[in-house]
């Protein structure tokens, strides 16, 4: 059975119901290349009449324009009918010339970090004026993992966790978000701020895909067990999974080493026998797992959009999950069948 990318999931215990496939917003912030306003406004269109209700986006996408562009685009639909993500941890400072990274064609800001409280309060304000709304159902804490920050990440998290956490907790009590989490490319901060503080959801880029499983020996568990939801993004680890081992194949945001470029041969070879695509089998599999709500896909297209609801919509044998567990290739936790949350 293909899946549906429409129907809608709660995350956690939370009231915040999202659809099973999200637009990840950080392609239309101009991402490796640039994305003409009106190409980002028609893929977000298309996403919308396919039935896809939930938007991901933060002010570091585009230094602002993913927000914009987001803003224009839903300014005239009902806001109830769909669920936003933004994030918290980076003010966008003016000045002269923006060093946009891997951003480019920016607006003239800066982020600059910042996970104090002011800092969280600020950047949700401005938030709120890009994307043209009064609140917001998922606000998470960007990047407070040592991905991001090395040998910086324990003060990082330690700032955080007394700045911006007590101000998403209280946006969340009074009603301003829905719901509140970060948003990292590693689980294991993820574990442990679900330890520290009430966090409704997680939204975890890379970690949790065809060629990784990590999280099943604790995370995963330890979210379903508390009512904790996760959203998986990166789903593709940066491009090897949608492109296959190809030759200059990305994975993590580098080119593939050779052990990936291996594995992933052979996952995609048992994919084939079975008459399934690496990316349909790559976007579905993460969706299988009880604890996640939703996979979210970066689109910069119209065309993008399509491709990826054609992946979603590829019927995937159950068979292909048990002979990659026979192969080694999957995790013996993994699951082989779609199951509702708990």
């Amino acid at each position: 059975m293909g899946m549906d990318p429409g129907p809608r999931r709660r995350l956690g215990r939370s009231t915040v119901e999202l659809t099973r496939l999200g637009f990840g917003g950080a392609p239309i912030g101009n991402l490796f290349a640039p994305v003409a306003d009106g190409d980002a406004v028609r893929a977000i269109e298309a996403s919308w009449r396919a039935g896809l209700r939930y938007f991901d986006t933060a002010p570091l996408y585009g230094h602002g324009l993913s927000e914009q562009r987001f803003g224009r685009a839903l300014s005239g639909q009902v806001r109830s009918e769909f669920a936003m993500s933004t994030k918290v941890g980076r003010l966008l400072m003016p000045v002269d010339t923006a060093d946009g990274g891997a951003y480019v064609d920016v607006p003239a800001f800066q982020p600059t970090y910042d996970y104090s409280y002011d800092g969280a309060m600020r950047s949700f304000e401005a938030s709120l004026e890009r994307l043209r709304l009064d609140r917001i159902d998922l606000l998470l804490i960007h990047d407070i993992d040592a991905f991001t920050h090395a040998e910086e990440q324990p003060r990082r998290y330690r700032e955080a966790m007394a700045g911006a956490y007590r101000a998403l907790d209280e946006l969340r009590r009074s009603g301003a978000v829905g719901a509140i989490g970060l948003g990292v490319n590693d689980w294991r901060v993820c574990e442990q701020a679900a330890a520290d503080g009430d966090f409704d959801g997680f939204l975890v880029a890379g970690r949790y895909t065809l060629l990784e499983q990590e999280p099943l020996d604790s995370f995963l568990p330890l979210c379903a067990r508390r009512g904790i939801g996760v959203i998986a993004a990166g789903v593709f680890n940066s491009g090897i999974l949608a492109t296959g081992p190809v030759d200059g194949a990305m994975y993590n945001y580098r080119p593939a080493p050779a052990g990936m470029l291996d594995r992933a041969r052979r996952i995609q070879e048992l994919c084939r026998a079975h008459g399934v695509s690496l990316a349909a089998a790559a976007l579905q599999f993460p969706l299988l797992h009880p604890a996640v709500t939703s996979v979210v896909l970066g689109m910069r297209s119209e065309a993008e959009v399509i491709r990826n609801l054609d992946l979603m919509a590829a019927d995937i044998p159950e068979g292909l999950w048990r002979d990659l567990k026979g192969a080694g290739l999957l995790h013996a936790a993994a699951p082989t069948k779609s199951a509702e949350p708990p």
